[in-house]
């Protein structure tokens, strides 16, 4: 049995290696007790579900998307240039986790399409970064007046094929980068004001 103390990050850090391991489907609380030598009661005072389990895991995940934007991000740039930079990182972001971590995407893609909180709430994070964005494209006469909240749900939208899980097989195709490119320089182009 295990000598040191059990906290969540260590449960959270266990999973994520049988979920790479193992894959999503494969993985149970009982895995994660045995790798780290504890009872499956155990696991549960931290997570009330083995869904709540997967939601830590993909939250931290999505935890290191979000700083790979953060640091995309240049406010001293015009809004267009910050909106196709933004758009560019999301994107690589998506690419690069599918690629490069293609277990622990594959339990993200199970949760995205189970509409999970921990998706809904990163898709939120994305449409109020490009919101945020649009504010100031229309406050400083870049964009076209619009309701920004419609704005940046419409940008997400018309993107997500670059970014939505449900749509990373295409993403291997070498014409995906081009096409990215089009479609963000598309969505720019009817963004500008007139």
């Amino acid at each position: 049995m295990r000598g040191e103390p059990l906290d969540a990050e260590t449960i959270v850090s266990a999973t994520e290696e049988l979920l790479r391991r193992h894959g999503p489907n494969k993985t149970t609380v009982l895995d994660v007790a045995r790798q780290l030598g504890v009872s499956h009661g155990s696991v549960y005072r931290h997570f009330a579900s083995k869904a709540a389990l997967r939601e830590a895991v993909i939250r931290r995940w999505l935890d290191q998307v979000r700083d790979e934007l953060a640091a995309a991000h240049d406010p001293g740039q015009p809004p267009a240039e910050r909106l196709r930079a933004l758009l560019t990182a999301m994107f690589a972001a998506k690419w690069t986790k599918a690629r490069e971590d293609p277990e622990l995407f594959a339990t993200f893609r199970v949760l995205a399409a189970e509409h999970s909180t921990v998706s809904s709430g990163h898709v939120g994070f994305l449409v109020a970064q490009v919101r945020d964005i649009i504010v100031d494209g229309v406050a400083g006469g870049d964009f076209a007046a619009g309701e920004p909240d419609v704005i940046a749900r419409a940008v997400v939208n018309a993107t997500s094929r670059f970014h939505d899980p449900k749509h990373a097989s295409e993403w291997h195709s070498p014409e995906t980068e081009a096409e990215s490119a089009a479609v963000v320089s598309l969505v720019l182009d009817g963004l500008r004001a007139r």
